[in-house]
């Protein structure tokens, strides 16, 4: 067993020594680790996307260290290396789906060394890593958070494409220009800009394992993290998986931004081009925080809409100490309309009674 003091000093030296032998790209996609001196309560291991990097999980790395909690963004295999990549010469993605879970498992067993909860969470195919993490480790795994994860594609023929065609894609090349507080900034030039089209293919066949097991197996709490604006991802499916999750787990979450906050997939960072990266780092805290099931979550809700403010509400209930403190910023996103047309429906079937019952 390897002391606190020891791991902490690999970690944040000895294993960016070993990632510069592999000639990264560029600094930011190094492994990034927020340690505090001594273990923490709870500690979180957030994987980044598809052929980017840990400077993804920058900012919710950062969030989340100064709360207290120690947080490793690891870079995942294959993934940050310098070379002339290219149609003739890809770079070295993993084509088989069991060398992520292999990855996972081995950084989730490392990571609890370092908080007595572990909390995963990723962004599209790290999305789709927590969530396999959530699917084969449920009593190890405290909270897992999906943003924006990789189930399938936004559409079924580019999940066809990408399961029966073997080419070389290639990213569109310039960033979207991102305005933040009256500046304009870029998305840093990082990661790889194509792959291989089986690389994609093993996390769509981790995504669809996924899809397949949250049906019949156990599975930690978990939120997933849709955006209407997102044009990369399923967020039918992400509603699906939600549901399907929900019916073994209830402390499990879901939120699907409004098309008019223009949040795409890249959902992380202001420089990526998220405006409300706060707002998103808040309501993640909030449910990592909160010992909240979506039922109670939508009865607070539905109870705000007959103008009562948050405190009074959770007050009447008596869940003070069941909500986080970032629980008001989280509820700001719950669509209240659609709960309150609910419970309106629900109740109207329970009052009509058919004309035989008369």
């Amino acid at each position: 067993m390897v002391d606190y003091a020891t791991l902490k000093r690999v970690l944040e030296h000895d294993l960016k020594q070993q990632e510069a032998r592999y000639g990264l790209v560029d600094e930011a996609l190094h492994t990034r680790v927020w340690l505090h001196p001594q273990p923490t309560d709870r500690v979180c291991l957030f994987f980044h996307g598809f052929t980017a990097g840990p400077y993804q999980m920058e900012r919710i790395g950062q969030h989340f260290y100064r709360a207290g909690y120690n947080v490793v963004a690891p870079l995942l295999p294959g993934h940050g290396r310098a070379g002339h990549w290219g149609k003739d010469n890809p770079p070295p993605l993993p084509t088989d789906p069991e060398v992520y879970q292999t990855f996972g498992l081995q950084w989730l067993n490392l990571v609890s060394l370092l908080g007595d909860r572990v909390v995963v969470g990723g962004l599209s195919g790290g999305g789709t890593l927590a969530a396999w993490l959530a699917l084969e480790k449920p009593t190890q795994v405290d909270r897992a958070v999906l943003c924006a994860p990789y189930l399938s594609a936004s559409s079924r023929v580019i999940d066809l494409f990408v399961k029966k065609v073997d080419t070389y894609f290639a990213w569109a090349a310039a960033p979207k220009q991102i305005v933040n507080s009256a500046t304009a900034v870029q998305a840093p030039p990082l990661g790889y800009s194509g792959f291989t089209t089986p690389a994609l293919r093993a996390v769509l066949e981790l995504g669809q394992l996924c899809q397949q097991r949250v049906k019949q197996a156990a599975i930690a709490p978990t939120f997933t993290i849709s955006s209407e604006s997102d044009r990369a991802v399923s967020n039918f499916d992400h509603q699906h998986f939600f549901a399907a999750a929900l019916k073994h787990q209830p402390t499990s979450w879901h939120v699907l931004f409004n098309k008019v906050l223009d949040i795409p997939h890249t959902m992380m960072t202001a420089q990526e081009g998220n405006r409300y990266q706060h707002l998103l780092n808040v309501m993640i805290q909030a449910f990592v925080e909160s010992d909240l099931t979506w039922a109670e979550v939508e009865e607070i809700a539905y109870r705000m809409t007959k103008n009562r403010p948050f405190n009074a509400v959770v007050a009447d209930l008596g869940w003070q100490t069941k909500a986080s403190k970032d629980m008001p910023a989280m509820v700001t996103m719950v669509d209240k309309w659609a709960i309150a047309v609910k419970r309106e429906l629900d109740s109207r079937q329970r009052g009509w009674r058919s004309p035989r019952d008369r």
